[in-house]
């Protein structure tokens, strides 16, 4: 309302200085409640509706215009737009609060989902950062998923396409393939195999729903007793090595085709080896990390980062680049932020 009062000196102080009686600055005012209605409460809104119609008034009592229908359609038109700038600003706080509990709907179903870090396995600690985007209309679609089954530990870092709850519902079916086919394929590329089938599956149902396919960006990891580390990469952003000088992403050739469009490619799946010896780190990022812009736009400098992180514990990794990250981007994200820190201890 502070605002609202000073937007009216200077409009009141002209039309009382002009001396000129065609030049006429006080309907002006009746524009004012359309900006609390965008950003105020409805009492907000109604109170500056009254405000701007007490000060028309007084001062059209002061300074009378030309005549009486002038003073008539000015004063209408004060009302209408003043009732349409309360009713307008009770909608948008209704749409708001519907908003916001879709979101926290989502949210929940998300953290539910997915298993709290850290998490140990006989060959590994995974601890990260999982921050969902709640500021934004809808939420993201980041997985992860560390199971050990007797063909060693197998990790998922997955992205789905798109947001909000049908893309969780995606994630769900990839998740919940994933925890099932990774205690019974002993290859990775059949075990990407069975996750492919969910989402073709999955996206079958969704087209009889309404909803559009979506496909999923993933990287599945194996760990075993080899000093090499398996890997299927399907269009994910490769992981850091933190061992490595300089800090680069691991080379793992050409990535794969996304789950759920593997019918449009004629070139299959493959396994990729690297390094990863005992008591190394690696870490994976959602694109949330690598497309976090400051308030110039320059992308998040990962690589730089990390280089100095390589000989910290995982969980110093996730806290260091959580708290770099809020700096770099001011504590507004966009997008899903995760990142899995993996540390090999066998």
């Amino acid at each position: 309302m502070a605002y609202v009062v000073a937007a009216t000196v200077p409009v009141v102080l002209l039309e009382l200085t002009i001396d000129d009686r065609t030049v006429r600055l006080i309907p002006l005012l009746i524009l004012l409640p359309a900006f609390p209605a965008m950003v105020g409460t409805v009492r907000q809104t109604a109170c500056a509706v009254g405000w701007v119609l007490i000060v028309i008034t007084a001062v059209l009592t002061y300074r009378p215009l030309p005549s009486s229908y002038d003073y008539g359609i000015v004063m209408v038109l004060a009302c209408v737009l003043g009732v349409l700038c309360v009713v307008t600003c009770h909608w948008r706080i209704r749409r708001e609060r519907e908003l916001l509990r879709v979101r926290s709907t989502a949210v929940a179903l998300q953290r539910q989902m997915l298993r709290p870090l850290p998490i140990l396995t006989d060959r590994v600690i995974v601890d990260g950062l999982y921050l969902p985007v709640e500021a934004d209309r809808l939420v993201g679609g980041d997985v992860y998923e560390v199971v050990a089954s007797p063909y060693g530990t197998r990790l998922l870092f997955g992205d789905v396409q798109s947001k909000g709850l049908p893309a969780i519902g995606t994630a769900f079916a990839v998740l919940s393939a994933f925890r099932e086919a990774a205690l019974r394929e002993p290859t990775l590329t059949a075990l990407v195999d069975d996750l492919e089938q969910a989402v073709v599956r999955h996206n079958a149902f969704a087209q009889q729903a309404g909803e559009p396919e979506r496909f999923v960006t993933t990287l599945v990891l194996g760990i075993d007793t080899s000093a090499e580390t398996q890997a299927v990469n399907c269009g994910h952003l490769p992981p850091y090595l933190l061992k490595a000088d300089p800090v680069a992403p691991v080379p793992l050739g050409d990535p794969g085709v996304p789950l759920g469009v593997a019918d449009l490619s004629a070139e299959p799946r493959t396994v990729a080896w690297f390094p990863f010896p005992p008591g190394a780190t690696l870490i994976s990022c959602s694109d949330g990390v690598t497309e976090a812009r400051d308030a110039t736009g320059a992308f998040y400098p990962l690589a730089e980062r990390l280089g100095a992180w390589a000989d910290i514990s995982p969980w110093e990794v996730a806290d260091h680049l959580s708290e770099d990250l809020s700096r770099h981007t001011a504590g507004e994200h966009r997008d899903d932020i995760t990142a899995l820190v993996v540390r090999r201890t066998d």
